[in-house]
């Protein structure tokens, strides 16, 4: 999974404050014993004082100080297992105390990643989105075409608003399927509850699934964000303002919904313009037509759009309406 390196310190940070965590764990885990059985705190003193007197043995040159050591050691620790069964304590009560026992606690096997590392990354991603929530009932799995039309047909495309769907969420999964290997962005657009920002989510769930990190604003959301930056110099706003840029999908819902000036219009052309360069992806859904887009916002903003966007226009009846009515 792709991770900027913020992303990445994070989760290794946690990884720190884990292991500081288990590991005073531990220490207090051996107070208590000590405290209920001295005799194993005088038999840890014993291991430690043979190790060392062995190892000035062996810096002599005493050959045979390596096993004089590891036949104390065994008697030391048949005795501290013996003590330890004797009043009830486990075997592994001195062992080191691991969240995954896996990588013991690293993140890593060898030089590949461990599975709680990419289960770590999926839900900081998860959490940075904005989705967290949504996304549980909005994906592909509670995705219906029952609410589509075959008999509404659109007469610029002769398709009706059934076809127009599935052939939307054929563009969505060949758009997620060939997210590792082609640039791509998508431009949902029609009538209110036509099923835009649905598509939006099921997309950015299957995305971040798979680990890639998704960030979703409304319009207005990501027009106040870029004012903090750009007039306030707000140090949180600055450090989302990054992630806009750095992230793997960027989602901007209902476009056309906030009020619309100059600094929105150069701000958008400057967020779409630099995502294109970068090759970072973006989903936009609206209700605004490839002509209300370039009134509202500019001809460089229809310009950038139309040649980078997959256009997708949905039709048809009110999906919510029809929800409240059955």
């Amino acid at each position: 999974m792709p991770l900027n390196n913020s992303q990445y310190n994070e989760i290794i940070r946690s990884y720190d404050a884990r292991q500081l965590a288990n590991q005073r764990l531990l220490e207090e885990r051996t107070r208590l014993a000590y405290e209920q059985l001295p005799e194993l705190k005088e038999i840890d003193d014993g291991i430690a004082s043979c190790s060392v007197a062995q190892a000035r043995r062996l810096l002599d040159g005493d050959g045979q100080a390596i096993s004089s050591l590891r036949r104390q050691l065994a008697g030391y620790r048949e005795k501290k297992a013996a003590l330890l069964r004797e009043h009830g304590f486990p075997a592994d009560y001195f062992e080191p105390i691991y969240t995954c026992a896996d990588c013991k606690d690293t993140g890593f096997i060898g030089m590949k990643r461990c599975h709680c590392f990419e289960q770590a990354a999926i839900d900081l991603v998860y959490t940075q989105s904005n989705l967290k929530d949504v996304l549980s009932r909005e994906n592909f799995g509670t995705f219906s075409f029952d609410y589509y039309s075959a008999t509404d047909i659109n007469p610029a495309t002769g398709m009706s608003s059934l076809d127009t769907a599935r052939d939307a969420v054929d563009k969505c999964r060949d758009f997620i399927a060939h997210f590792d290997d082609t640039f791509a962005n998508l431009y949902f657009y029609g009538s209110t509850g036509t099923g835009k920002t649905f598509l939006s989510n099921c997309v950015a769930k299957e995305l971040m699934d798979a680990g890639y990190s998704v960030i979703y604003f409304t319009a207005f959301q990501l027009f106040e964000l870029l004012g903090k930056h750009v007039f306030q110099k707000d140090a949180e706003a600055a450090s989302a303002y990054q992630n806009i840029f750095e992230c793997d999908l960027l989602i901007i819902d209902d476009l056309g919904t906030e009020l619309a000036n100059a600094f929105s219009t150069s701000q958008l052309f400057l967020c779409l313009n630099e995502r294109i360069l970068r090759r970072k992806s973006t989903v936009i859904s609206t209700n605004l037509g490839m002509n209300q887009l370039a009134e509202l916002y500019s001809e460089r903003v229809l310009s950038r759009i139309s040649s980078s966007y997959t256009i997708i226009k949905l039709f048809g009846a009110d999906i919510r309406i029809l929800k409240r009515n059955r």
